[in-house]
């Protein structure tokens, strides 16, 4: 096997397991909503790495990394979708009974649609895609593919990650389940979200 790959998949893993808002979102779905929720979120999630890498590898990641306009389009389009999603498990948090309102069930197709909206709208993934990529990506061959393989092996690490992640979210807010603490640990994670578009914000290409 290319060393090449091997070492980009190495930073991968590393960029993986780093704590952020895939992580938040997915603590956040898991404690409202459940693993099967969370696990169609993930796959949301690693669906917009193909969308970044794909970007990458036609060019079109170079507007976000060199137009300030575009980044902090995205940047601010993100980090509001950020707040909306912490906004909303806090009020979800505040619920005197702890059982989710049938007229807020979330159908499996928004669930997908929240975890890649979350990726795609991040625009740090689309530049780290855009000046990590060309590092272990042989120019003379096919660039798209190479992108799209890295891409692939990417999202298959990131939903065993999340996936044993949320089973684990799960575990523990089982052991809250309609109680006070349950409910601060959604309130915990809605902040926690507030917080990450917050930062976004303020993010510099």
């Amino acid at each position: 096997m290319d060393p090449r790959f091997l070492a980009g998949l190495g930073v991968l893993a590393l960029l993986t397991i780093s704590p952020g808002a895939d992580m938040a979102l997915v603590a956040k779905v898991t404690i409202a909503r459940g693993r099967r929720a969370a696990f169609l979120v993930t796959l949301g999630i690693c669906s917009g790495l193909l969308v970044h890498a794909t970007a990458s590898a036609l060019g079109l990641s170079v507007i976000l990394a060199t137009s300030a306009e575009a980044f902090t389009a995205v940047k601010l389009a993100g980090a509001a979708y950020l707040a909306y999603l912490g906004v909303q498990s806090v009020r979800e948090s505040l619920r005197s009974d702890g059982a989710l309102p049938q007229t807020s069930l979330v159908t499996g197709r928004r669930s997908f649609a929240m975890g890649a909206l979350n990726n795609v709208l991040n625009p740090k993934v689309a530049v780290f895609y855009l000046t990590f990529l060309p590092q272990f990506i042989d120019p003379e061959s096919n660039v798209l593919a190479q992108s799209l393989r890295f891409a692939f092996a990417h999202a298959l690490m990131g939903t065993l990650w999340l996936s044993a992640y949320a089973y684990v979210v799960a575990r523990i807010s089982r052991q809250f389940a309609g109680g006070r603490l349950r409910r601060w640990l959604e309130r915990a994670t809605g902040a926690v979200l507030i917080a990450l578009g917050a930062r976004l914000v303020f993010e510099r290409r």
